[in-house]
């Protein structure tokens, strides 16, 4: 998810780890923040904020390598505040979107090509308005001292 809409998405089979998630930030991260980079008024590269959450497969040595020698560096983020987390969000409007349908997929693959239509269907706007409540996101943290918050 970037300023420029959600971005594409992945299927990953099985569970995921820091090797599978960094040949994802290859194939996927990477490509998009030079396609953001020359979109006008989008940020340059040097000014895009990466935000992820302290799952392991992201805070591992060997995804921090990749970060600095991609010089990336990520968003610290609090523990336990998906509360806060803009793909949160967007993971709740595709699942709506999913809900919306009047039959039930006719299995995995039914249920993937619907993922993504749907997910291609995410608007610009919505993704730019997540970006945009981030200023209010972190603060509502400060002020909770860590609580919980409206988001």
């Amino acid at each position: 998810m970037s300023w420029t809409g959600a971005g594409t998405i992945e299927l990953v089979k099985g569970r995921m780890d820091s090797k599978q998630y960094i040949e994802i930030l290859d194939r996927k991260l990477l490509p998009m923040l030079d396609a953001v980079s020359i979109t006008p008024g989008a940020p340059q590269r040097h000014e895009i904020i990466f935000q992820q959450d302290n799952d392991p497969k992201h805070t591992s040595k060997l995804t921090k390598a990749w970060f600095k020698k991609n010089k990336i560096e990520p968003l610290t983020w609090p523990a336990n505040s998906p509360d806060i987390n803009p793909i949160e969000h967007m993971w709740g409007a595709l699942k709506r979107r999913l809900a919306a349908y009047d039959t039930d997929p006719r299995g995995a693959n039914e249920l993937w090509d619907r993922v993504q239509k749907e997910w291609a269907n995410l608007t610009v706007a919505e993704a730019q308005k997540l970006i945009e409540s981030m200023p209010r996101r972190c603060a509502a943290v400060v002020a909770a001292k860590g609580g919980n918050t409206k988001y």
